[in-house]
């Protein structure tokens, strides 16, 4: 079952033209069940850019989230090529550690991944989008989230008098 985060990572991939999985379980165990779960797998066929992101809202410790990216990482490293079978996929993979609750101050990497905040991931999906006008080229809507935000940044002005607003 996929959560927000995962939904909007996988609609932002997709808007941007990469086939995408998500929620891939991988490693069938002999007695049942899986290794591992990858939360998004996405491939750009033209710019042969392979992606891995994991998700997270945890507030874990680094070192149980270390643990837990390594294990992730590694599957993705594994298996990635059996979930894409039959695409002649690049041997580099991106993989994203992707939280909400954490800082960049002390560490770039996770898991052996790269991490990016919430934050970076929302303003790199608003500078993407910010040029897309609602009535000329709406965003497909199959991609609510990623249409909700296009209302947003489409109605910015309206949005933003009433977050600047004083509080009563």
């Amino acid at each position: 079952m996929s959560n927000f985060l995962e939904q909007l990572v996988r609609e932002w991939y997709e808007y941007q033209g990469y086939f995408v999985r998500q929620n891939v379980n991988v490693g069938k165990r002999a007695n049942g069940g899986y290794e591992c779960e990858l939360d998004i797998v996405a491939f750009h066929p033209k710019k042969s850019h392979l992606v891995h992101v994991e998700p997270s809202m945890d507030t874990n410790s680094w070192a149980e989230r270390e643990k837990r990216y390594q294990r992730k990482f590694a599957a993705g490293k594994k298996y990635i090529g059996a979930v894409l079978e039959g695409i002649e996929v690049p041997d580099k993979i991106d993989q994203i550690a992707l939280l909400v609750f954490a800082s960049k101050k002390n560490r770039q990497t996770l898991g052996g991944g790269r991490l990016m905040i919430v934050d970076e991931l929302l303003h790199t999906i608003m500078a993407g989008i910010a040029h897309c006008n609602l009535s000329s080229s709406a965003i497909p809507e199959q991609l609510p989230i990623l249409r909700t935000l296009q209302l947003v940044s489409d109605y910015r002005k309206v949005v933003l008098s009433l977050w600047n607003a004083p509080s009563n």
